[in-house]
């Protein structure tokens, strides 16, 4: 099975796109990960993977225990940003916490949860669509950036191009543990279509 332990540090962004560069500056600038390090952030979505749009945001997911350190530490360094809010809500049954601003012309969402940030969801999800990006080539890259201007969020799309039956978020996380074969089949019938 691939492995892309280069998510695991946002260095990999200064070689990257245009896009993937400029976000690595505004991360550097705002010193996200300096200032996170005790929630173990991760950069995850639409830009490491390289298929964002003009509207894309920074996703950062972050394992967080105690909500009332996270906000104190997000408003604390962020609030001076443009549209900042932080909030909390439950997800499927578990605490979230969010902290979303502006900076420099992106959007950054900070998600937090009291699990390992390699066990969330955004993770997870980031990690399949890697897979199935590097086993189809950059058609389907293409593909999937040509949906998301068509309004669809990242999981739908993947779901839609790739004629995954069901919740696309839950179809995703089922495919995590599927072996590059069971993937190049769901490829292949795509493309049979």
């Amino acid at each position: 099975m691939m492995q892309f332990d280069h998510f695991d540090h946002i260095h990999y962004l200064k070689t990257g796109s245009v896009r993937q560069r400029q976000a690595y500056d505004v991360l550097m600038e705002l010193r996200l990960f300096d200032v996170l390090k005790p929630f173990t952030p991760m950069l995850v979505g639409t830009i490491p993977l390289d298929i964002d749009t003009e509207n894309s945001d920074l996703d950062v997911i972050c394992h967080v225990e105690d909500f009332a350190k996270f906000k104190a530490s997000a408003a604390g360094n962020y609030e001076y940003c443009e549209d900042f809010i932080i909030y909390e809500e439950m997800i499927r049954g578990v605490p979230a916490i969010y902290a979303a601003f502006k900076f420099k012309g992106f959007p950054i969402e900070i998600f937090g949860q009291p699990r390992p940030v390699k066990e969330q969801n955004g993770y997870l999800h980031m990690m399949i669509e890697a897979r199935l990006l590097a086993l189809s080539g950059e058609e389907a890259r293409e593909g999937i950036r040509r949906l998301k201007r068509q309004q669809f969020k990242t999981e739908p799309a993947f779901g839609f191009y790739y004629h995954l039956s069901g919740d696309p978020y839950n179809r995703l996380i089922e495919l995590v543990q599927a072996s590059d074969a069971e993937l190049r089949q769901i490829i292949e019938a795509k493309m049979d279509t």
